[in-house]
Parts: structure tokens; sequence; C-alpha cells
């Protein structure tokens, strides 16, 4: 094995998710593309609220190599209001049904959502992840998973999206979040959900300081301890902004291709990301100098 091979020295089950009854093998990254049908989201509220505009986007998205299109009707961002379950469902459920009609076979549907309302109608109109920024910690959105087949995202985040970032405090970030982890794994399993159908997302950006968000970054291999693959999702992210001391958004891209090379390397899996087609570029690249010996 040459060095450069450090994602290949984790054990099997960092790299194999079961989606739908189906082993997604990541040995080979993907990419999950984002759509907000939202109108205050942080990076691009308001672009796709309407059903027609997610619907393009999603295909968009698909069409660069985004194997993953995951539909969000609530933004997280730092300070966002919380959205009725009925608002949340006209915007994304909508949306979901028509790129479920027009969509690759290939191609996965997530939802986006902490509301056990919202993932178990849209398992019901074709998305096959959920993804919950809040861990999985409401036992009725265990439910939800137990009852279904679908891949699961179980992501940290310390607090909720409108005092996330008040002071974000953690003795060790690392070590208080790989016991998070290991504790939802285990309630998960013991509610029937097996941890073959779960990856995890460390939550950079939601209750962390820049600091906390760089350590994480570089510690995927300690995260990858739990033996479960790893999503990153640092798209845009402001911590970016603040470490180049630059306030316009678009300066926020290249990093983040960076970041998808940089934690590619590290052992992270999935990269849910605003841009597919450059970030899937940086994947494949990264992985074709592990990959040569």
């Amino acid at each position: 094995m040459s060095q450069n091979s450090a994602i290949f020295k984790h054990s099997r089950a960092t790299r194999m998710w079961s989606v739908s009854g189906n082993i997604k093998d990541l040995n080979k990254g993907m990419i999950m593309g984002i759509v907000n049908t939202t109108p205050d989201s942080f990076s691009d509220g308001g672009h796709f609220y309407s059903k027609e505009d997610a619907v393009n986007q999603a295909i968009k998205l698909e069409k660069h190599g985004a194997e993953i299109i995951d539909f969000g009707g609530e933004s997280t961002r730092p300070g966002a209001k919380k959205v009725e379950t009925q608002d949340e469902l006209q915007r994304v459920l909508p949306a979901i049904q028509s790129f479920n009609e027009k969509k690759s076979d290939k191609t996965l549907i997530s939802i986006d959502t902490s509301k056990p309302e919202i993932a178990k109608a849209a398992i019901t109109n074709g998305a096959q992840i959920i993804n919950d920024v809040t861990g999985f910690t409401d036992p009725r959105m265990r439910e939800i998973a137990a009852n279904s087949d679908c891949g699961l995202v179980v992501m940290h985040m310390a607090g909720n999206p409108q005092s996330m970032q008040e002071k974000p405090c953690y003795s060790n970030v690392v070590e208080e979040i790989i016991e998070f982890f290991a504790n939802q794994l285990k309630i998960c399993e013991d509610d029937g959900i097996e941890k073959e159908r779960i990856v995890l997302d460390p939550g950079i950006g939601f209750g962390k300081t820049i600091e906390h968000n760089l350590e994480l970054l570089k510690s995927i291999n300690n995260l990858l301890s739990l033996e479960r693959p790893i999503l990153i999702g640092a798209s845009r992210k402001s911590f970016i902004s603040k470490v180049l001391e630059r306030d316009d958004l678009e300066a926020r891209e290249w990093p983040t291709v960076a970041l998808t090379s940089y934690c590619r390397e590290l052992g992270a899996s999935i990269f849910r990301v605003h841009s597919s087609l450059d970030n899937l570029q940086a994947l494949r690249m990264t992985e074709a100098i592990i990959n040569s010996d």
C-alpha cells in the first residue's frame, strides 16, 4: 500500500453504505448536490424556491455528476427561523415528486429535514435517504427510519439553528462528537436501525467556531474509528470567508473544491455541495492519485 492510500487503510465498513436495500461502494466517493427550496438559505435562498427552479437545479446537479440530490425546505443557517410542517411540505414535496419522474434510475433523492412528517412524506414520494441535522435524536424520526430501508445521514449539531453559534464550547470537539455518534449509533441499533444504513456528518458550521471546524476537518481519521462512512458538508460555509478574510460568497467556491480533495484524501466519502461539477472533478483526480502506485 502506498503512503498516499490513507483512505484504504480503514475497514470495509467505512466504505459500504446500505441504501434502499442496495450496497453503495464508497471506495469511489459520491457527490450530494444541494437543492434549497427556501427563501432564506445562506447561499442560494430564493433561487430555487419554485418547483420548476428546484427541479431544473436538481437536473443540472445530476448532469454534472451528483449521484444524490438533497432537497431541503427549511434553512438551517445560524439564526434561521423555524418553518411550519405544512409550509415545509409544500416547499419540498412537489419538487421531489417532479424530479423523481425525470431523474436517472441511478440517482438517489435525499430529504434534508428534522421533521418526521416530512421524512415520511418524502419517502412515500421517492426519497431514499433521510438527512437529519438533529442526528436522529427524535424517537419519532428513528421510528420512521426503522420502518424503511432508507440510507440515513446522522449529523451533529450543538443546540439549534437559532442559537448554535452563540459561543459554542467544547472541552475536546473531536472526542465529544465521536461520543455523540457512538451513542446515536447504539440508540439507532436498539430501535431496529442497521448501522450499515448510517453515514456520519460532523456538522461543519453547526455550533462550531472556526477552530472547531478546522480541527474536525483534519480529524476525519478519528471519526472513521466508528467504522461508518463520513459525509462532509463544508460547501460555501461562512468559516471559509473568515479564514480567507473575504466577504463575497463567490470566494468560497474554490476553497470548497479544495476541501473536497483534502477530505477525500483523509477518508471522507460523500460531499454535500452546491456545485457538483468542480467538486466531482477534484474528487476523481484525488482518487486517481491515491490509487496510483
